[in-house]
């Protein structure tokens, strides 16, 4: 009988080993979420303050991606208008 009740205690101890390893990798993963950076993304409100269309700025004319020449120097303008 004296078998079984270690084979319990090694179970116990491998269930809760692998619980916390699994809380273990989610606190690094959501850690990891919180403190890397994301590059920040345009939206339509800088054309609706500036009032010129998404594709003044970007390749794609529904916004994002990659920027063209204007969107670069607005951009470099700290996101104003040149000459504002």
């Amino acid at each position: 009988m004296g078998h079984v009740s270690n084979r319990f205690k090694v179970a116990t101890a491998a269930v809760f080993a692998g619980t916390a390893g699994i809380a273990g990798a989610a606190l690094v993963a959501a850690t990891m979420l919180a403190v890397t950076s994301r590059q920040a993304a345009a939206t339509p409100v800088f054309a609706q303050q500036t009032g010129l269309p998404c594709g003044q700025c970007h390749v794609n004319p529904a916004g994002g991606g990659k920027l063209k020449t204007f969107g670069e120097k607005f951009k470099a303008n700290g996101d104003k208008l040149p000459g504002k």
